[in-house]
This record gives C-alpha cells, structure tokens and sequence, in this order.
C-alpha cells in the first residue's frame, strides 16, 4: 500500500493535528490560510443568513465581507469561554447587526444599541426587533449544525476516490436506491456499503473537529 492511500484512510483528526487551534491562529492576521479557511468554512452561512433576513443576492454578498471584516478586527480579543460566549454567538451578533446595518440605510430606521459586538454574551437578537420576523436563535443553530456538515463534506471529497464520493454521494446525499446506484454507477453492493460506511464514519470525526475548533 502506497503512501498517499494510508494517508486517505487515516482518521481525519490524525490527518490534521494543529487544525485544533485555529481560532487562536485567526488572531494573527498574516496567517493566510487560516483565513481562508475561515471564509470557505462560513461564507454560506452569513450569507444564507442574510438572505433569509430579505436582503438581495448583491446586499448578502456584501453582508458576508462587512462580517468578515469585523471579526478580524475583533478576533484578537474575543474569548471563547462559558463567561464570554462561544465564537457561534459571537459571529451570530455580529451578522445580525450587520444586516440591521443595511436595513437602517436602505429601508427604515430600526432601534439598535449603539453599544458594539461585545463578546457574545449578550446577543444583539434579544434586544432589537427583527427586520423580517425571523426566529435568528433557530434559524442560526439549524444552519450552523448543516453548514458544519457541508464544510466537512467539501474536505473530505478531497481525501478520498472521487469514485467513492460520488457512491456516497449518489447513494446517501441524493438517496438513490441501491438498484439504481449499482446500475447507473456499475458497481456492486460491497462498494457501495463500504463507501458509505467510510465517508459516514469520516464525517462524523470531521463535524465533530469542526465543533472543537468554533464552538
């Protein structure tokens, strides 16, 4: 067995060991990657946010890099702990006031605190009114827990055969029936149950590091 397949079957937590520390590592403004990460980890969710507040496709967009912006200006002195609130809270108010922001200038005038962000403890949605009757606390915890999965979808379709992502895919994501997967994909069962036991179990490793990295 070469190299490169050990390190396709390794778990994902193994596979990336210093990935545990990178909300710390958002911190340092030069860290590229991490950024990058960040920004591929949640653009979706700021912007599915936005979108169902009732912002346009070009308005969302802008939403998602003003809310960028901010949490890098803030990240150096967020904490994530049971006193300050976790980092899910905290880019939850930060959203949200940045799609008050657009309302304010472009529709109505919406009484919000003047105070900032602050540290997620006390979240902006508690204390100003909706601008679209949206229930923000479930609509973000919904999205949050699907957008994890969705991230962790996109980095593991790198890790493995593209033949058995598209198994997994076909058979699980899109629900084909087994029939129709081993006819129109030519494989046979044993494929099948193995790709979709070695993509579940990597996926529940990969949600359940993205939690500890975030949450």
């Amino acid at each position: 067995m070469s190299h490169s397949r050990q390190s396709t079957d390794a778990p994902v937590d193994e596979l990336l060991p210093t990935r545990r520390s990178l909300l710390s590592r958002l911190k340092d403004w030069d860290d590229q990657e991490s950024w990058k990460d960040f920004f591929a980890t949640y653009w979706k969710l700021i912007y599915g946010t936005a979108r169902r507040a009732g912002l346009d496709d070009a308005t969302a967009q802008d939403v998602v890099q003003e809310t960028v912006v901010r949490v890098a200006k803030g990240i150096a002195g967020f904490k994530n702990d049971a006193r300050h609130g976790s980092f899910k809270g905290w880019l939850l108010t930060i959203t949200q006031r940045r799609i008050i922001d657009y309302y304010r200038r472009g529709r109505r005038e919406i009484p919000v605190s003047s105070d900032d962000e602050g540290d997620g403890s006390t979240p902006v949605l508690n204390r100003v009114p909706d601008p679209a009757s949206l229930d923000w606390e479930s609509v973000w915890e919904t999205d949050w827990q699907r957008n994890l999965v969705d991230a962790a979808l996109e980095r593991i379709k790198a890790r493995v055969k593209a033949r058995q992502y598209q198994i997994f895919d076909c058979s699980v994501l899109k629900g084909w029936p087994m029939h129709e997967v081993t006819t129109k994909l030519r494989v046979n069962m044993g494929q099948v149950y193995f790709a979709r036991f070695k993509i579940r179990s990597m996926l529940e490793r990969e949600v359940r590091r993205l939690e500890r990295e975030w949450t």
